[in-house]
């Protein structure tokens, strides 16, 4: 499905004062203040986590390592998990939050049925009973089963497309309500490229022999998860899924397409869709999904959806039936009995990602209420996690960073008067979300059952697709999150303008209450920056202060800023991740410029929050070391090989290293701040340095 969220950040222990090394403690200069005075006054510390350093590599030469370097060396990855590191310890810690919360409820005798609390209890229950599960095998399905052998014409097959995606199955082509991106006064619907089950359409046609090797092993997964569910002809099965999800591959726009936003809006009125391919029947298709009311529709792709047309017109029924009988199965194998959830961990978590055991269950348990039952157990999360004085204090950091972005503005020397003007109004328009929506999700409408977990899931996604119906023809509903407040992440919203920042990101070592505020804007403010930076970059720049994407910009301006954003693109393009393998500069342009804004404005809104004055010395470090060490920390990670090489082939954002080490080698402040110079392995040549906000 696409999604439309953006950002993505994250945080672990954070070491105070007086966990400091020695060497640190020693060059700390005295407060001057007596014994009494410094019983009463609260004395921050530096923020730093000084261990993770390594004295070896140079700041100069790769800053990285420098902040990280002994935690990079001394880290290993468990063997339940892909990565470690700033974000996903700090996900591992929301997780422990949640699972305290969902297990006080679970131990409530006699719950009302019906009620949130219930709901939390059984949904847990019906997904950590294995023993049920066991006994169930594939029979949950029988019924989706029964009606995909049911089908009798092409027309019932799009139908049944439909069908599957209401009930949380796979489908060749997604739907989905979204904002109308040019007419934010209104939701429309859209229709976007979908059905593949390897990550990114290279997959199914790179000759490299990790692929090639990627492509038999799912050939013979399929195989074994037919075996296993006892569907008929495993072998001739996986072949033929295989054959029909490269020829779908072979119709899908790549990633880097795919984000380009001007492209993917096409609105078609619903009556021509039949000039676009005319072998879907769309009011079969549109009425199966309860929006055939509507008089138009966007196609994000439209030469998918005419080259899937094609396909559903020249692959027999049989080969069809047999794909969504596989698009069935592997959408809720995780949700099915031992041996098919760990035949589905083998393929995709294990040869995919390299990730050697499955997590223990409670955790999966966790995410499945975090999915079905976000903001119900949110509302518990923020009153024990998220104290007032922390959204305040995050709401004044908004407002800084959001005085230095207009100042940055001001100040651009590329940029013209007139677009100055309509730049700052965008800015002046975010709507900042912080911590928690002030409306609260209803959850009213879904039964959920102790001893059916696919039941659940099913209910689950035809509720939400429900909710989602009746946001046509309604007015935008601005309270709306689409993350949970215990999720580890941050996003921008365009058609929204909305800059968001669920609670469980706003600790150590992005945001942290007992640190001083250097290491807090080079943390948190850094993410709120990019977060804004997100509203103007190469994509976020097309949509003006009310979310409707249109051109604000004047002609040369437009050509300023897509020159700076080629050569950042060159820039992460020469970053190699391994021998064979390097930064795709293309699809990550985006969230580049959001680090590099992030950063950028960061360190403005904390030099302006000083008010002329001299930032203390702490743990022997200024407060401008204190940034930009403050930054470095927050990108701390270690991932897979496996799963590093998909991510880069998928993810928008660059690998870790990067996203540090290429927003700071463009800023003039690190090079003073620590000394770097020409020959340097850190050293940009001025006139090579970009700089866009």
């Amino acid at each position: 499905m696409r999604n439309v969220l953006i950002g993505g950040l994250c945080a672990s222990l954070i070491l105070g004062l007086s966990a400091c090394n020695d060497e640190a403690n020693s060059k700390a200069p005295e407060t001057g203040k007596t014994a009494t005075a410094q019983a009463v006054t609260k004395v921050l510390g530096s923020g730093i986590e000084f261990a993770n350093f390594d004295k070896s590599v140079r700041p100069q030469d790769n800053f990285y390592d420098y902040v990280n370097g002994t935690w990079l060396k001394q880290t290993e990855i468990p063997a339940d998990r892909t990565s470690v590191g700033a974000f996903y310890d700090l996900r591992e810690k929301s997780r422990d939050d949640v699972k305290a919360i969902i297990e006080e409820v679970a131990a409530t005798a006699n719950l009302k049925p019906g009620t949130d609390e219930q709901k939390v209890a059984d949904l847990y229950r019906s997904f950590m009973d294995t023993d049920t599960l066991n006994k169930l095998g594939v029979s949950p399905l029988v019924k989706e089963v029964d009606a995909i052998r049911a089908i009798a014409s092409k027309d019932d097959l799009v139908t049944y497309f439909a069908k599957s995606q209401v009930i949380g199955g796979g489908t060749p082509m997604a739907f989905y309500i979204d904002v109308d991106a040019k007419d934010s006064s209104r939701y429309a619907t859209h229709i976007w490229q979908y059905g593949l089950s390897l990550p990114e359409k290279d997959y199914y046609f790179n000759d490299a022999e990790r692929f090639v090797n990627i492509r038999k092993a799912f050939v013979e997964h399929i195989a074994k998860m037919f075996t296993l569910a006892g569907f008929a002809a495993p072998q001739e099965s996986a072949e033929k899924i295989m054959a029909l999800e490269t020829a779908i591959a072979a119709q899908h726009w790549d990633v880097v397409e795919s984000r380009d936003s001007t492209k993917t809006y096409n609105k078609y009125q619903v009556k021509d869709l039949p000039t676009l391919a005319p072998d879907i029947n769309w009011n079969a298709y549109l009425t199966a999904l309860g929006a055939d009311k509507q008089g138009d529709i966007i196609i994000n792709q439209p030469s998918y959806i005419e080259g899937l047309g094609k396909l559903v017109k020249d692959t027999d029924l049989p080969t069809w039936k047999t794909y969504m009988q596989w698009q069935l199965l592997t959408h809720f194998a995780g949700q099915l009995n031992d041996a098919l959830d760990n035949e589905n961990f083998a393929f995709f978590a294990k040869t995919l990602n390299g990730q050697q055991e499955q997590e223990p269950r409670w955790k999966r348990g966790v995410a499945t209420v975090n999915n079905l039952l976000g903001e119900v157990v949110g509302k518990v999360y923020v009153k024990r996690h998220f104290t007032p004085e922390a959204k305040d204090r995050m709401e004044q950091l908004v407002e800084n960073l959001r005085g230095a972005y207009g100042d940055s503005i001001q100040e651009l020397s590329w940029m013209s008067a007139d677009t100055k003007v309509a730049a700052k109004d965008k800015l002046a328009k975010f709507n900042p979300k912080i911590g928690y929506p002030n409306k609260w999700e209803d959850y009213s409408k879904l039964t959920i059952a102790a001893d059916d977990l696919i039941g659940n899931a099913m209910r689950a996604s035809q509720v939400e697709h429900q909710r989602d119906l009746e946001k046509l023809g309604a007015q935008i509903d601005r309270d709306e999150w689409h993350m949970t407040p215990q999720t580890v992440n941050a996003y921008y919203n365009p058609t929204m303008n909305e800059i968001v920042f669920p609670a469980a990101i706003l600790q150590p070592p992005f945001f942290n209450m007992q640190a001083d505020d250097a290491v807090n804007y080079g943390g948190i403010g850094a993410v709120i920056g990019h977060e804004m930076g997100h509203g103007f970059d190469d994509q976020g720049a097309k949509f003006d202060g009310e979310g409707n994407m249109r051109d604000w910009w004047t002609e040369q301006d437009l050509k300023e800023f897509s020159d700076r954003g080629t050569a950042l693109i060159a820039q992460y393009d020469g970053y190699q991740v391994f021998d064979d393998l390097h930064v795709n500069g293309g699809l990550t342009l985006g969230e580049n410029i959001g680090d590099l804004s992030g950063v950028t404005i960061a360190y403005r809104a904390y030099k302006k929050s000083l008010n002329g004055k001299e930032a203390p010395v702490i743990d022997g470090l200024t407060g401008d070391q204190r940034f930009f060490i403050g930054f470095t920390q927050i990108w701390r990670a270690k991932i897979k090989e496996e799963s590093l090489r998909n991510r880069v082939a998928t993810d928008p954002h660059s690998p870790a290293e990067f996203r540090a080490l290429g927003a700071l080698s463009n800023m003039p402040q690190f090079y003073t701040t620590f000394g770097v110079k020409s020959g340097d392995a850190m050293y940009v040549a001025p006139e090579k340095r970009v700089k866009i906000w």
